[in-house]
C-alpha cells in the first residue's frame, strides 16, 4: 500500500485541486458553516455532493463492523444503479482524493476537461470498485497532482500522527442518498432524497455520525457547489 500525504480540509486548496484535475471553474469546494435549516440555505446552489471529514473513533468502527455485517445478512443484496460509481480506497491517506472523485463521478452534468481525471474516469467506467482502487494506486499523475496540492494546504503534520480522519461523499443518484467512503464493502443507502431535499437530508446523516461521538468536534462538512460569483 503505498502513502500519500494528507489533503487538508481547506475549500480553497480543495477547489484549486479538482480544477487542476479538470473539473469546470462553475463548481468549487466550500465550507459548510452549520448543519441548522437556516445556515444550510446560505449555500450556493445548486450542492452536489456534501463532504463529511471525521475522526476515525471507536464508537466509528463499531458502527462500521455492524453495519457491514447487516448488509451482508440481507436477505436480498442491495441494488445499485449501474452507474453508481464507487471505489475502494488502497492508498493510505487518499480518503480526500477518493471523496472528491465520488462526488464528481456520480453528478454527471458537471463537465470535465480532458486530463488526469477524465482519463481515470473513463479507464474505471467498467472496473470493479476494488480494480478502481487498485488503479488509483498505481497512476502516477494522479499522485503526483495529489501530493503537490496537499503539500500546499498541510499546516501540521505532525497531527496527522496522533489523529486519524476520514473523508466520505454524500451524492444523490437517481434520488437514493448514498454514503460513498472507500474503507467500507459497498455503498450506503441512506433513502430517498430530491435535488429539492438533498441538502437536509445528508446534513442528517452528518448529524448521524457526530451523534456517535458526541464529545469530539473534530469534524468539517464541506459542499461541492456552485461557484460563487
Amino acid at each position: 500500500m503505498s502513502i500519500w500525504t494528507p489533503l487538508e480540509s481547506n475549500p480553497e486548496v480543495l477547489t484549486k485541486y479538482i480544477h487542476k484535475l479538470g473539473v469546470s471553474s462553475a463548481w468549487s469546494v466550500t465550507d459548510v458553516i452549520g448543519l441548522d435549516e437556516e445556515l444550510l440555505a446560505m449555500l450556493p446552489r445548486p450542492v452536489k455532493s456534501l463532504i463529511l471529514l471525521f475522526p476515525i473513533s471507536e464508537a466509528y468502527e463499531k458502527h462500521r463492523a455492524e453495519e457491514h455485517e447487516r448488509i451482508k445478512a440481507a436477505a436480498e443484496p442491495e441494488k445499485y444503479p449501474k452507474d453508481l460509481f464507487y471505489m475502494k480506497q488502497f492508498t493510505h491517506n487518499a480518503c480526500g482524493t477518493v471523496a472528491l472523485i465520488h462526488s464528481v463521478a456520480n453528478n454527471k452534468d458537471i463537465e470535465i476537461a480532458a486530463g488526469v481525471l477524465k482519463n481515470f474516469l473513463e479507464k474505471g467506467a467498467n472496473l470493479s470498485p476494488e480494480e478502481r482502487g487498485q488503479a488509483l494506486e498505481q497512476d502516477n499523475a494522479f499522485t503526483e497532482d495529489h501530493q503537490m496540492l496537499a503539500q500546499e494546504g498541510q499546516t501540521d503534520a505532525g497531527a496527522y500522527e496522533t489523529v486519524v480522519h476520514h473523508f466520505i461523499a454524500l451524492v444523490n443518484k437517481e434520488n437514493t442518498l448514498y454514503e460513498l467512503d472507500g474503507r467500507k464493502s459497498y455503498p450506503i443507502s441512506h433513502g430517498k432524497t430530491s435535488d429539492e431535499t438533498f441538502v437536509l437530508d445528508a446534513a442528517k446523516v452528518c448529524k448521524e455520525f457526530m451523534a456517535r461521538d458526541p464529545d469530539d468536534v473534530r469534524f468539517t462538512v464541506l459542499a461541492l457547489a456552485a461557484t460563487q460569483e
